[in-house]
């Protein structure tokens, strides 16, 4: 009765939002970050300081498990010509999934890290239990600390971040009981998400559980009166929705029959933004969605194929929008496929 009475609540509440079907976007300008040779994928955006900013991994090994890898944080004044201010590394670690936040006057930049040792770490041998959240930050752009440790953070792999009032507020995915009965890439399947929370933004504490099952990457967005709204990768062919009130305790969660891979949930003027990667007969595909009605609209397809999405999204004062997102459809110049960084900038057409 719960879910069907939160149902009917969330239906009724989006349908205020807006009544008429959703503007189209157009994706214009796009370009390609300046390619390093380096596997560079998951992106996130922000505005801040009257500047732009955008951190995305960079590992010249690949996509898996590598403690080569760096995060790496540029900036630029016009979204167009961009200058790398900072990247960090943590010895034995493979750094990925870098998110940023503003708060308390300082911006962060969140990673999720893998204990590799020395070198690739067998898929075999992954271990949630073994993961730490660290975070760069800055009260200038200018000057960043060294990657720093998040306490409470240990066997989570930490991702999204959002602020509310004077907290702060992280998705944290983490073995049931910290079990070790379920090794390697298996252990995804005895996975819950939790909601962390702290009020510096380096020391966390647990807050509550978010998906009690196959927990699994978790947008935050607070909206003016507190109410917490969420969107949730999960298992199969399904993202899960939540629309929760303070202090966000209970959550009950709605099945959306989509796959939203890598979810980015943004405002964007009075309607609801989302992102991510989804599978087509052609392959996958970073696709952006209205969230009307509890369902998932699609806005526009980007080109992307194989290994994309992680996609980042910042508003503009004019109404229009800048997006970027990591993707391997493009080639060099021996014809082998890269896995490069993109951005476009968006414009809502009738």
């Amino acid at each position: 009765m719960l879910r069907i009475v939160l149902f009917f609540t969330l239906l009724c509440s989006s349908a205020s939002l807006s009544a008429d079907e959703p503007p189209k976007v157009e994706a214009q300008n796009i370009r390609r970050i300046p390619h390093n040779g380096e596997h560079n994928a998951f992106t996130d955006l922000i505005r801040w300081k009257g500047a732009y900013w955008l951190t995305f991994r960079s590992c010249a090994d690949g996509h898996m498990v590598f403690p080569t890898s760096t995060i790496r944080i540029l900036r630029s004044d016009d979204a167009k010509e961009w200058e790398e201010v900072h990247q960090f590394s943590v010895a034995k670690r493979d750094v990925r999934d870098p998110h940023f936040l503003i708060f308390r006057g300082k911006l962060f930049v969140y990673t999720g890290t893998w204990w590799s040792g020395d070198g690739e770490l067998p898929r075999e041998e992954y271990d949630i239990n073994l993961h730490l959240g660290y975070a760069a930050y800055s009260s200038d752009g200018n000057t960043w600390s060294a990657p720093t440790q998040l306490e409470g953070t240990f066997g989570h792999y930490i991702w999204r971040a959002a602020a509310y009032g004077d907290k702060a507020y992280l998705c944290g995915r983490r073995k049931r009981d910290y079990s070790n009965d379920v090794g390697g890439s298996g252990g995804v399947q005895i996975l819950e998400a939790a909601m962390l929370e702290s009020e510096d933004g380096i020391n966390w504490r647990y807050h509550s559980l978010f998906q009690p099952e196959f927990g699994n990457e978790t947008a935050f967005l607070f909206e003016k009166d507190g109410t917490l709204l969420s969107l949730s990768r999960c298992k199969g062919n399904l993202a899960q929705l939540s629309r929760t009130a303070p202090p966000w305790k209970e959550k009950e969660l709605i099945d959306i029959p989509l796959y939203v891979g890598g979810p980015l949930l943004v405002k964007w003027g009075d309607r609801y933004l989302v992102g991510g990667r989804r599978t087509t007969p052609e392959g996958p595909r970073t696709t952006l969605y209205w969230l009307e009605n509890n369902e998932l609209k699609p806005a526009l397809e980007l080109p992307s194929d194989g290994d994309n999405s992680y996609p980042g999204f910042v508003e503009n004062d004019d109404g229009s929008g800048l997006l970027s997102w990591y993707s391997t459809h493009e080639k060099d110049e021996e014809g082998i496929p890269i896995t490069a960084v993109y951005l476009a900038d968006l414009i809502l057409t009738e």
